[in-house]
């Protein structure tokens, strides 16, 4: 019985070696977690910044190039005017068209695009995103899967994500764009 109370009050000094068995450590998680959001940023990044390009110069692919923004289109007229439904369907049909609309539009499209590919200002490319996401989820309640939910919530939720996780820190410009001097004044801007 001695032995066996010497034995548990002795401090172990063993170390156990990793086998292929046993979980990944957090550092590998964390990073694994890290790269996972950079690549969720950098997709999500590319959707906004592509839906710019199209509708600036009708690449064919949802805006043909008799409707692009630079040729005399309007952004915003073929979705607000016809896509639109549901209880807001009567104030997005009144901004259809409207060349304010069109420029707010356009300009956070592209300022999105390349604020996530870059991975700078994430902070408040979530805010904005979220609410550019939130106006559309509106112009067509109800959602046509869901009651409720679709994906214009579920992105607006991954660009908070992306904005808590900083995930501009890695494989963007997170780092450098937290070190400029207007940054470090006024940290929202990060």
């Amino acid at each position: 019985m001695e032995t066996m109370t010497a034995l548990t009050e002795r401090p172990t000094t063993r170390t156990s070696t990793p086998t292929t068995d046993q979980p990944q450590t957090g550092t590998t998680r964390q990073k694994a977690t890290r790269y996972v959001w950079a690549v969720v940023r950098l997709a999500l990044g590319w959707t906004f910044l592509w839906a710019f390009l199209d509708k600036t110069f009708g690449l064919g692919h949802s805006t043909e190039a008799k409707a692009a923004w630079i040729n005399g289109g309007h952004p915003t007229q073929g979705f607000l005017k016809f896509g639109a439904a549901g209880p807001f369907k009567g104030f997005y049909n009144s901004i259809a068209g409207a060349a304010w609309a069109d420029w707010l539009f356009m300009i956070g499209l592209a300022a999105l695009g390349v604020a996530l590919l870059l991975g700078i200002g994430l902070r408040v490319a979530a805010v904005a995103g979220g609410l550019l996401y939130v106006m559309m989820w509106t112009a067509v309640l109800p959602p046509e899967n869901n009651p409720i939910i679709d994906d214009h919530i579920i992105n607006a939720l991954v660009l908070a994500g992306l904005a808590l996780v900083g995930a501009g820190n890695t494989l963007g410009l997170g780092p450098v764009w937290a070190r400029l001097p207007l940054v470090q004044r006024w940290p929202w801007l990060k």
